[in-house]
């Protein structure tokens, strides 16, 4: 692919998803955008691009970026927070919201919907005590194609294997085939949403927890702080954020403050000081 080729496609995906790309991702490009060259019919990335130029209907555009977007996920990943969640965050949810009896969370960037399944079976099995409450899990992607996976709650044997515990693919699965389906009493409890994180996520909604884990990383620091405070702005007084293990607000936004003895989850700041961003 010749560099213009290659600028033009980042600058593309940076502009339709704020994801960028460095000089020395060709290797993502080419397994990434060889399946959606094939399913055009095009021979190669330069043909990609040249196509992309004349796009009018944005068909192929939404391939692209759906294609560079899309990241991998797994159940109950990486675990801690998950546990923290249930030990820690919901048992204050409990006790904060008894008047209202609601608990609202948003899964940002859900991908094939493990993170946000993973939520409501944590919900499912506090069972008791959450009798008579209301439950909204809205799960948001900017890809169509992965959003309609996330739906289905269809799953291989190699993605209920990672992460998932057998007590629960037995309790809450059934296989069908090669695969296993989630059951619908999970599914129901989630509602998935096409977004795109650089937008204010109007008419969402105030959420007691967003999760937003293992996004920020693939951002320039001014779309870090934009993302963040379009969390901020969604996040009721009493709500916590989720960020992934290598992501931070220090340094980028001052909307949030690090929740105590809880790494890798944060609060609304009291008190925000000016921060400066950094790359």
């Amino acid at each position: 692919m010749t560099p213009e080729n290659y600028r033009h496609i980042c600058d593309l995906v940076k502009r339709e998803s704020g994801l960028v790309l460095s000089e020395d991702k060709g290797y993502l490009l080419e397994s990434r955008l060889m399946p959606v060259a094939r399913k055009w019919q095009l021979a190669d990335l330069d043909a990609v691009a040249a196509a992309l130029r004349k796009d009018q209907n944005g068909g192929m555009t939404r391939d692209v970026v759906d294609a560079m977007t899309t990241n991998e996920s797994f159940f109950f990943r990486d675990n801690k927070p998950f546990d923290q969640f249930r030990d820690v965050v919901l048992p204050k949810l409990l006790e904060l919201s008894a008047g209202k009896r609601q608990i609202r969370i948003w899964s940002a960037a859900c991908s094939n919907g493990q993170e946000p399944y993973s939520l409501a079976m944590i919900l499912k099995e506090a069972g008791a005590k959450l009798a008579g409450w209301k439950i909204d899990i809205i799960a948001t992607d900017l890809s169509r194609e992965v959003l309609a996976r996330a739906k289905s709650g269809l799953y291989s044997q190699f993605e209920v294997q990672r992460g998932l515990p057998v007590t629960l693919l037995v309790k809450y699965f059934k296989q069908e085939g090669e695969r296993w389906q989630i059951d619908a009493s999970i599914r129901s409890m989630v509602q998935f949403k096409e977004f795109n994180l650089l937008q204010p996520p109007r008419g969402f909604g105030v959420f007691d927890v967003v999760f937003c884990r293992n996004v920020l990383i693939y951002f320039e620091a001014q779309m870090k702080a934009q993302i963040l405070g379009n969390v901020a702005d969604v996040l009721a007084p009493h709500g916590v954020l989720y960020l992934g293990g290598a992501e931070t607000v220090i340094g980028v936004s001052d909307r949030f403050a690090p929740m105590p003895n809880n790494r890798g989850v944060y609060e609304l700041n009291r008190q925000p000081v000016k921060a400066v961003a950094v790359g």
